[in-house]
């Protein structure tokens, strides 16, 4: 059964003892009476040299009720691969007794001690909610208090360029032979840096992780040492999510405030609650038409409160928002500002208007994004319901919407081309994610560049679901009732009900469109281009490739030109007229980015209407 994508349910104030005591008892009593919940009759799944493939890990094309989505592996040319962040692993060794997987970068090669990882990680990439940690949890059963009983798993190492040779320092490895710098001297640290540590003249160039037990402190360690420590990868635990998605309780001392704060897994608040997570219900059971709005989101929010991310009172978005001090923005919607939670992260607090579109907008957000947690999806941190009071909060993503970045201001500076594909395979991925990676299908229909969120290392988030759609994973097409995104961004079977359904097509047609303008980093219409024959920048780019000409790019290299050759390519697939003539999925689109160029057919022509394609 769908478990919700909540991590945890945060009890805080002074707990009475015997409360404290019923309330553990009842965590350990679920605990032994779902004891055989586990999926565990499925047959373990195997790729290459990973044999034991099981619960709750899962490879793409295994049945659903085997793994869980967030645990998802793939095979890729009979080797496992984890994808984490935006970056591809191999998977090396899962171990189930003490809740860890190996993996390592898979740009690393054994016969070339050059090859250095091409993801840069560290221990600020995880965070609390996230599927893997680096930490490791002492002991077993289901109470832990603290953070004492946690340990590292991995150690980092740390990739630096210096313009100047450093002082002679046990810290500073030089990397000759293998790895040699046009400019300056590259050199690694291992075991973390401080930063009375860093030379005035190094830079670092990229923080990546092991878990090798082999030494690089000795005085005879040489870059191989470091090459094999890479090779060895590092270690990632799921104990922490997995035993928190199931039955887990945690409880802290808060000594700013002498409270104790608890935390219930979902699956411990499923059992004490006895209320099951099936979304389809949930919407059915907003079709009361005697209510008024406010009375129906209402309904939806108490009803199901196990469903949803933390709820706040209206005082409470005051006092996070400082009073709607720092405005972010405004749109039809409402408006967005910048807040911060008492923890110290910062968050965007929408405020939606009063219309009832708003207000359906507001609970097919809950219902959608509530439920999902993804790198490459925006976070939905909690929601206000009071009366005509309506908020979403969500992290905070200091870049802001890839609009403006695409299509730049004067004095801001656009994208490099090496951002922009890592961007267009981030939101690829994302898309992929809803449309496979879940229960549900979820389908977004507003795919466009203002709703793509970059945080403050450009990795790109999909927002604003308040079109969004919820179906069965076997529905093949959708019957809607009105036309739903962007205009330019819509598919075209919205409007011309016989070239095809409307399906997951739709949003990878949108997709197509926002690559279009990522890889050109224009709009695709422009009625003022100077040339009538690009107004309509895909049928331009049509044109050139078929003509065997390249899109011309100020002062790209060969590498640059390919790349964003790829990108048009791939869009050109995406954007065609009939569904059925596109990619059959976003995965597919996705493997068709990560490919070589030189294995991408060339598209038909792009339409912008039935009439103007050839009969025949």
């Amino acid at each position: 059964m769908y478990l919700p994508m909540i991590n945890s349910i945060s009890l805080q104030g002074r707990l009475p003892m015997p409360a404290l005591l019923v309330l553990l008892l009842l965590v350990l009593c679920t605990a032994a009476c779902h004891a055989k919940d586990d999926p565990h009759h499925c047959e373990p799944s195997s790729c290459g040299n990973i044999h034991n493939i099981s619960y709750p890990f899962q490879l793409n094309d295994d049945p659903n009720k085997c793994g869980k989505s967030m645990y998802n592996l793939s095979c890729e040319k009979n080797v496992t691969v984890l994808h984490l962040y935006s970056g591809k692993y191999y998977v090396l060794a899962i171990n189930y007794g003490n809740y860890t997987i190996r993996v390592v970068d898979a740009n690393i090669r054994k016969d070339n001690c050059s090859s250095i990882p091409r993801n840069s990680l560290a221990s600020y990439n995880f965070s609390e909610e996230d599927p893997y940690s680096i930490d490791m949890l002492k002991g077993q059963g289901h109470i832990y208090w603290g953070d004492a009983h946690r340990f590292e798993l991995s150690k980092p190492i740390i990739f630096m360029t210096c313009d100047t040779r450093p002082v002679s320092s046990y810290l500073y490895m030089d990397t000759a032979p293998c790895i040699n710098a046009q400019s300056g001297h590259p050199f690694v640290l291992t075991g973390g840096l401080n930063a009375s540590d860093l030379w005035d003249s190094c830079r670092i160039e990229l923080m990546v992780l092991t878990s090798s037990s082999i030494g690089t402190k000795d005085i005879n360690s040489s870059y191989i040492d470091i090459h094999n420590e890479l090779l060895y990868g590092f270690e990632l635990s799921w104990y922490y999510s997995y035993r928190g998605s199931r039955t887990y309780w945690e409880c802290y001392v808060d000594t700013d405030t002498n409270t104790v704060d608890c935390v219930l897994g979902a699956t411990a608040i499923k059992a004490i609650f006895g209320i099951p997570c099936v979304v389809v219900l949930l919407i059915l059971k907003l079709k009361r038409r005697h209510l008024s709005m406010f009375n129906v989101i209402e309904e939806f929010l108490q009803s199901h409160n196990n469903l949803m991310p933390i709820r706040y009172s209206y005082s409470n978005i005051k006092k996070m928002t400082k009073g709607f001090k720092d405005k972010l923005g405004e749109g039809g919607y409402g408006s967005v500002y910048k807040g911060k939670l008492r923890s110290g992260h910062l968050v965007a607090v929408k405020m939606l208007g009063n219309s009832k579109a708003n207000g359906q907008d507001f609970m097919n957000e809950v219902a959608t994004i509530g439920r999902i947690h993804h790198v490459n999806v925006v976070r939905l941190i909690g929601y206000c319901a009071e009366g005509s009071k309506r908020a979403l909060i969500y992290e905070y993503m200091s870049k802001g919407s890839l609009d403006k970045h695409i299509f730049p201001k004067e004095g801001l500076i656009s994208l490099s081309c090496k951002e922009a594909f890592e961007i267009s395979l981030g939101v690829a991925r994302g898309i992929d994610y809803l449309h496979q990676g879940c229960d549900m299908k979820i389908l977004h229909f507003d795919i466009k560049p203002h709703n793509i969120l970059l945080d403050e290392k450009f990795v790109p988030k999909i927002s604003d679901f308040g079109l969004a759609r919820l179906c069965r994973s076997d529905e093949s097409s959708l019957i809607l009732t009105a036309v739903r995104g962007t205009f330019g961004y819509i598919a075209p079977e919205f409007f011309y009900k016989n070239i095809g359904g409307v399906s997951n097509k739709a949003d990878i047609y949108s997709f197509g469109m926002l690559l279009m303008e990522i890889a050109g980093k224009r709009r695709n219409l422009n009625a003022l281009a100077a040339n009538t024959s690009q107004i309509y920048f895909p049928s331009w780019v049509y044109d050139q490739f078929n003509e065997e000409k390249e899109v011309e790019i100020e002062d790209a290299t060969d590498e640059e030109k390919k790349i964003t050759k790829k990108m048009l390519m791939v869009a050109l697939w995406c954007i065609q007229m009939k569904p059925s003539d596109r990619p059959n999925s976003m995965n597919k689109v996705v493997e068709m980015l990560e490919g070589e160029v030189e294995f991408i057919q060339m598209a038909p022509k792009p339409f912008l209407y039935p009439h103007d394609m050839p009969v025949g």
